[in-house]
């Protein structure tokens, strides 16, 4: 590349950079003029028929698309898409409400009410709103926790019915998963008015994952004794994936051949059928539903062949036909489940926020991460009064929503009509379906999420601290449980943050002779450092928690620490002192009885007795005391304050500062003084210089003058300085 040769702007030594005249006058032209209090209030209360219908289209969107929706151009491709999550929708959620240790014609009703009422407030065109396996398992964690089998023992042993039993404890798991749905979505619903939905940032991708990929072995180890046809104690809270392992490895030996041999069947064709619809995507015209189709030939089989009266093999079960009425949920168990439905909501709202932005990213719309949390809210909320379970958005009925041509919502709703008949008019039909075919799919359907083990080499490679980020998610996810294991992830991951504000990247500048780019001097061989100049540049913030950094990394960098050649200093003017002293003593000594010298003669026995350079000041004369006294850090400390005479604090990555980092700042600036280094500040954007005047940073000691544009200008306005001065070893071509 070639170099451009710059030659030096005209420069005005005496004229401030920043002078607070023209600063006023500049911000006075661009800035508004501020309003008061109660103006703001009166303006943001004010209700006109424009505010208005925007903020009902703001909380209700499908009345700001649904006119201007292109029924000749999108009507098509939303039938398609709807028919084909449906046929995914069904056996899902069947199986996942078996995760949350419902009845799984609840699982029918969660895929109903919510997808209708995202419709109407959701923004995101193709995401598939219904049960997940995660949010499914960690509704039957509280369930369970709150109502165990034991609880049921003694009431079953007192009726001959072991009907009423199951009866008895289904009824009261239900409650418990309505009144979750419930505390959730009120809880989704009031961040989501508040404006909360920046939170999701702080859910970094790593922790995501982890924790994901934590949940997956959870489901998937549940699910092993319906496959294995066993009847185990179901585990909550930390160790619940061990312990239910642990337990379905001891009754093994129990487990029902059929259901195994059907289960694995099921997993090989799910397999095979999925392979294909990957591989032969662009030629077909819609992914074969190859759940759908197995269970409605294993259900087939199981009627025709009675598998759970000759063979034992566990079935869903009676599957009501028809709707439920509304059912007010049970309000006293609120504070029960109070801390699992805040990692619920939260859980729930970053599923879907994430795979809407993807979606939005590709086909080139915006999501509203707040509505997102409303509409969530909203399906939850009002979803619990039909006995539903929280739902969030699935990934892999995203996926198959979106590939086969969905272009809106209405993709979505015509996806809940169909299992709305089917639920009305066919439900009936999947009471023979064996469970060992649900837990078949429920683990296959595992497969892409476990496919998030291969992150942990890439990580490792290139970034440590995300790496650290998945590993402390998943491990504290699958030993503490779902609920617990997300807490100390986020907790782990707000201290990587402060921990990365702590070790910010530093470095000393140079530059790329005869132009005005400055560099890192280790990193480029090209870059030289400017004669007399010191240029220190941090990524970090000035503010309470790293001022300490700061100042020591600079003292590190520069190789400058004041207060370490003030005390040698002063430790140079006591040595002479004392010398001076000790020399008047013995010329007094040496005189004797004889007459009294005069003051001259006593100043010239003195200087016979101490170094010229001993009652100097100055760092390089403080050198050679230093030096003799073999201290090789302080030595080199001095050595490079004797060879400098200017330091730039390069502020251009530097994004806010507040008192303590005021106050830093000018310790550094007197400090740096006082061994005769004068300190410039360049690159200050126009909301650093705000805040130095707002904390009254610049006073008689400080003006403004010491601020410049970038750190060019510094330099060359030390140049000037030091010409003016006479001061040749300063001089640099530029």
């Amino acid at each position: 590349m070639d170099v451009v040769e710059m030659s030096p702007p005209s420069f005005n030594v005496n004229r401030p950079v920043f002078n607070q005249e023209t600063l006023d006058s500049y911000l006075h032209k661009r800035v508004k003029p501020k309003l008061s209090r109660s103006t703001k209030l009166l303006r943001y209360f004010r209700c006109s028929s424009k505010r208005a219908k925007s903020i009902l289209f703001r909380f209700v969107p499908i009345l700001e698309w649904l006119p201007k929706y292109p029924v000749k151009e999108y009507i098509l491709g939303d039938i398609i898409s709807g028919l084909s999550t449906a046929m995914m929708q069904l056996p899902q959620s069947l199986a996942y409400a078996i995760l949350a240790a419902v009845p799984p014609v609840f699982g029918l009703y969660s895929s109903v009410f919510p997808v209708l009422l995202y419709t109407i407030f959701g923004t995101s065109r193709h995401v598939s709103i219904g049960t997940f396996a995660v949010i499914s398992l960690m509704v039957g964690t509280v369930v369970v926790r709150l109502t165990p089998d034991q609880m049921f023992h003694v009431t079953s042993m007192n009726t001959t019915n072991h009907t009423e039993f199951h009866e008895a404890r289904d009824a009261q798991r239900v409650k418990i998963a309505a009144a979750t749905a419930l505390l959730s979505g009120i809880m989704q619903l009031c961040l989501g008015l508040i404006r909360f939905g920046f939170v999701v940032v702080y859910l970094a991708e790593p922790v995501v994952r982890g924790f994901t990929t934590a949940a997956a072995l959870h489901v998937f180890s549940s699910q092993l004794k319906y496959f294995l046809g066993i009847q185990t104690k179901r585990f909550g809270g930390p160790l619940s994936a061990i312990n239910t392992f642990i337990a379905v490895c001891t009754n093994i030996k129990r487990s029902n051949i059929p259901s195994v041999i059907l289960g694995a069947v099921c997993i090989v064709f799910l397999l095979v059928v999925k392979e294909i619809n990957v591989r032969c995507k662009h030629k077909l015209p819609v992914p074969i539903p190859v759940e759908l189709i197995l269970v409605i030939i294993t259900t087939g089989v199981s009627a025709g062949m009675n598998l759970h009266e000759n063979y034992e093999v566990n079935i869903v079960g009676h599957i009501p036909s028809g709707l439920k009425a509304p059912v007010l949920p049970d309000f006293s168990l609120l504070s029960e489940i109070f801390t699992e439905c805040i990692a619920i909501a939260i859980v729930g709202f970053s599923m879907t926020i994430s795979m809407a932005k993807i979606f939005a990213m590709k086909h080139g719309y915006r999501v509203d991460g707040n509505q997102e949390l409303i509409a969530l809210g909203i399906c939850n909320t009002f979803g619990s009064f039909f006995q539903t379970f929280p739902v969030t958005t699935s990934m892999s009925r995203s996926l198959v929503q979106e590939t086969t041509g969905g272009k809106t919502e209405i993709a979505g709703a015509i996806s809940a009509a169909v299992v709305l008949v089917i639920l009305v008019s066919f439900g009936f039909l999947f009471e023979c379906l064996p469970q060992t075919v649900l837990a078949a799919i429920v683990m296959v359907n595992l497969k892409g999420v476990l496919k998030q083990f291969q992150d942990i080499p890439f990580l490792w490679r290139i970034c440590k601290i995300e790496f650290a980020l998945w590993i402390v998610a998943f491990a504290s996810s699958f030993i503490l449980g779902l609920d617990f294991g997300l807490l100390v992830a986020v907790l782990f991951a707000i201290i990587t943050v402060i921990y990365r504000t702590q070790s910010p990247k530093s470095a000393m500048l140079g530059q790329i002779p005869n132009t005005d780019i400055y560099l890192d001097i280790d990193a480029y061989e090209e870059v030289q450092e400017v004669p007399g100049v010191k240029i220190f540049q941090s990524s970090a913030s000035l503010y309470f928690a790293n001022v300490d950094m700061y100042v020591n990394t600079l003292h590190k960098k520069t190789e400058i620490e004041p207060a370490a050649i003030l005390l040698a200093k002063k430790r140079l003017e006591e040595k002479a002192k004392k010398s001076a002293r000790l020399a008047e003593r013995k010329s007094i000594l040496k005189w004797g009885n004889r007459n009294i010298p005069s003051e001259a003669a006593k100043q010239k026995a003195v200087a016979e007795e101490v170094p010229n350079e001993a009652i100097q000041n100055g760092a390089s004369n403080v050198l050679n005391i230093v030096e003799s006294d073999a201290n090789h850090k302080l030595t080199a400390f001095i050595k490079s304050a004797a060879d400098t005479h200017a330091l730039i604090l390069d502020f251009s990555s530097v994004s806010f500062i507040d008192s303590v980092g005021t106050k830093m700042l000018k310790m550094i600036i007197k400090e740096y003084g006082n061994i005769g280094i004068n300190v410039f500040i360049a690159g200050c954007s126009e909301c650093i210089v705000k805040d130095l005047t707002r904390l009254k940073f610049f006073d008689e000691s400080i003006p403004r003058s010491l601020l410049f544009h970038s750190v060019h200008d510094a330099v060359l306005h030390y140049q000037e300085l030091a010409s003016l001065r006479g001061d040749s070893s300063t001089e640099m071509s530029f």
